[in-house]
């Protein structure tokens, strides 16, 4: 016996509309606010950005591999979820340093920021008013913290110290970032020599970027980032005056390869607030540090930029944890690109994460509306971790929930 097959129909106008394709993503804004998460906007900002702009973001020391083992200790994070637990609401907020912020996440200092967009280190303040949450301008930085305080006022700004070879100086920086309201200094001790960045070697990257045959030839493919940067104040350092062109030459030449945790009692007499210390890599150091009372631990290797082959942050991180106990705070940074690796930190005894890389990605893809999407993508994919992991907030965290494996 047939089975009758149901009768055809002409469907309707509004049916078809529904499943027609929708009309193209034309403008740039647009690809912007529909970006699924950072990945997306690397590659929004690889197609914007010279590539020798782009690499000096993405890329990292010699082999790179200490940059790929950052992300890949994230890939191998395994949770281990709760069920059956109320997670209509899951708080991001958390308290570091005597402050409350909207969730665990600090954007980290990054040099030469106005060569990714016009904008640079403003936009990226003002993201970070918005989402509540710190931003912590560099020495290395192309806008003053005069500039950014003005920026975003309502902000928490930090400052970021090279010790530099020139004592003054030091002292001078210091006065301008107090004087803009900062109160929260972070002093990254992994650059006594600058580390071999391949990526700018090969491009011959200097500072500010500079044309020649192979970058005319980006010009012609990049037109709107070369047309914002010729249209755009001169690109130069806000803090280092008088600082040469060619990257390694800047920090070989400046940056003080003989200062040891002894100078740290001088920089604490010029700096009244809190103090963090970022590049910690080794137990001992980080117990050492603990004990002459800084506020705070970033374990961190510069996002693989210095030393290849240097230890991974998330697999050191529990260990400095458990050394310190509550004597000083800890962060974690490299590697985090998503709101599931804040997450995994935050289980393994993170207090926060700074984030580098994923929020330059937007600022070349998109400016300021940029830096906010990755800030959005992080929250969400943050509350989502949260509710799927079945803990009621961030402070439900802990470290039977994580395992690398």
């Amino acid at each position: 016996m047939t089975t009758p097959r149901e009768p055809r129909r002409l469907p309707q106008w509004r049916e078809l509309r529904a499943v027609l394709p929708r009309r193209p993503l034309l403008t740039r804004a647009q690809r912007v606010a529909v970006a699924a998460d950072v990945a997306d906007l690397r590659r929004l900002a690889a197609k914007r950005a010279p590539r020798m702009v782009f690499d000096y973001v993405d890329g990292a020391a010699e082999g790179e591999r200490s940059m790929h083992r950052a992300v890949a200790a994230f890939d191998r994070v395994e949770f281990s979820p709760r069920v059956l637990r109320d997670v209509s609401e899951a708080p991001t907020s958390v308290e570091i340093l005597g402050r409350r912020i909207a969730m665990p996440v600090m954007l980290g200092p990054t040099g030469f920021t106005r060569m990714m967009h016009r904008e640079g280190e403003r936009a990226v303040a003002r993201a970070a008013e918005r989402a509540a949450v710190p931003y912590t301008l560099s020495t290395m930085g192309t806008t003053s913290a005069k500039d950014v305080a003005t920026a975003a006022p309502g902000g928490w700004n930090w400052f970021q110290l090279y010790v530099v070879r020139d004592r003054p100086r030091n002292l001078e920086t210091l006065a301008l970032a107090r004087e803009a309201g900062m109160d929260v200094l972070v002093v990254t001790v992994d650059v006594p020599v600058a580390g071999a960045r391949l990526r700018d070697v090969r491009h011959g990257l200097t500072i500010p970027p500079s044309l020649h045959w192979r970058s005319v030839l980006q010009a012609v493919w990049r037109p709107a980032w070369w047309f914002d940067f010729l249209t755009s104040e001169p690109l130069k350092f806000a803090t280092v005056e008088g600082a040469p062109d060619d990257l390694a030459e800047i920090t070989n030449l400046m940056f003080d390869p003989s200062v040891t945790i002894d100078d740290l009692a001088w920089i604490r007499s010029a700096w009244q607030g809190k103090l963090l210390v970022k590049g910690v890599q080794r137990i001992d150091d980080a117990k050492e540090l603990a004990a002459v009372g800084v506020d705070g631990l970033v374990v961190s290797n510069h996002g693989g930029r210095q030393l290849d082959r240097s230890a991974t942050p998330l697999e050191l991180l529990p260990q400095v944890v458990d050394a310190v106990g509550d004597r000083t705070e800890v962060f974690l940074d490299g590697g985090v690109r998503t709101g599931a690796d804040i997450a995994a930190a935050l289980a393994f005894g993170a207090r926060a994460c700074f984030v580098g890389r994923a929020y330059l990605y937007g600022l070349m893809a998109g400016g300021e509306p940029g830096v906010r999407r990755v800030l959005d993508l992080l929250r969400a994919e943050l509350v989502r971790t949260l509710q799927l992991l079945g803990v009621g907030g961030v402070a439900e965290l802990s470290r039977d929930m994580v395992r690398l494996r």
